[in-house]
């Protein structure tokens, strides 16, 4: 049978061009700085000028401008005290909203997550889970699920750099803090289950607000363990001095392999002069974003909490220019 083509086309058109045609309504509801009358207190985490911080702070600002909300900024230090009080008084001032870090760890939020829900403040979490808190009382999370991107970066460790048992790694971490603390127990996990020796040493706060605090003991780790193969660091302000504490214990590039989380200015030069070998991203700019996001939907449209893993694998000696502008521009 010979099928003509055009009648055809005339046909198919006439009959699907009522559907194409969009109702007068549709659309009419979009408009810009639509959460113009959103209020948000949002944590940034550090201080002002923190490496890894002023990647979260600059997504949330680029969130506000986007959304027309309206965000006051605050600024913790890293210091889970500072943040108990901040969202304490944050409360107290009755905001649509509050983006709040999870580090001082469920038993701390909890409490204070109630009188928001009962003021009617919505809450939402970065960087740091607190799923108690959350399964109680509601709210999102926008940050990497922690304990698995550590794990994988001990396994991505593991396979790179042909460790095996009875190796040696150092690995950092913040370990008085519970559920912060779950990504680099991870790694060490990962590090263990095939027979490694870990050390484990202290980084807190204040190191990630300074890292030239813990030169003195990094230094001695490494007189104490010379046979180290792997060093794991917590966070992107301690990854990007690696180059100062090995320089400090009389290191070369490659003599230990440097891996860690987060990308930077710093983090990019240390690749740049092979001194860091394997990082994990996890998108700290998504981390400031969608927060702000999430809470203005929620308010202005009513819609669910977002809950977003931003982890986005590895940042590796071959793929780290692709990242290495918009690390330096402070985006990623």
């Amino acid at each position: 049978m010979k099928i003509q083509i055009r009648p055809l086309i005339v046909w198919l058109t006439m009959a699907l061009f009522p559907l194409l045609v969009l109702p007068t309504s549709w659309g009419q509801g979009v408009k810009k700085k639509w959460a113009s009358d959103v209020r948000i207190r949002f944590f940034t985490g550090g201080s002002e000028g923190d490496g890894f911080g002023s990647i979260v702070y600059a997504g949330a600002l680029q969130a506000a401008e986007d959304t027309g909300a309206n965000v006051e900024y605050l600024f913790s230090n890293w210091s889970m005290e500072t943040m108990i009080q901040q969202l304490r008084e944050s409360i107290a001032t009755k905001p649509d909203g509050i983006a709040m870090m999870g580090h001082p760890a469920d038993d701390a939020i909890m409490p204070l997550a109630m009188q928001a829900k009962k003021a009617g403040i919505r809450m939402t979490y970065l960087n740091v889970d607190v799923p108690t808190v959350r399964a109680n009382h509601g709210g999102g999370y926008v940050g990497a699920d922690l304990s698995p991107q550590g794990y994988a970066l001990g396994a991505e460790a593991i396979k790179r750099f042909s460790l095996k048992s009875g190796d040696k790694a150092i690995v950092f971490g913040p370990w008085n803090e519970r559920n912060r603390a779950l990504r680099e127990l991870g790694t060490v996990k990962a590090f263990e289950n095939i027979g490694m020796e870990v050390v484990k040493i202290f980084a807190g706060p204040d190191s990630a607000k300074d890292p030239n605090l813990l030169i003195p003991v990094h230094t001695s780790a490494l007189l104490n363990n010379p046979d180290t193969r792997v060093v794991a660091y917590p966070g992107g302000q301690i990854l990007g001095n690696a180059p100062v504490y090995m320089k400090t214990a009389r290191k070369k590039p490659g003599d230990i392999f440097i891996i860690g989380f987060d990308t930077s200015p710093q983090i990019m030069d240390a690749f740049d002069d092979q001194w860091i070998h394997l990082t994990s991203d996890q998108q700290p700019f998504l981390q400031g974003y969608l927060p702000v996001l999430s809470l203005c939907l929620q308010k202005v449209y009513g819609l669910e909490p977002l809950s977003v893993d931003t982890g986005a694998g590895f940042v590796t000696p071959e793929n780290y220019k692709l990242v290495a502008e918009l690390a330096r521009k402070g985006y990623r």
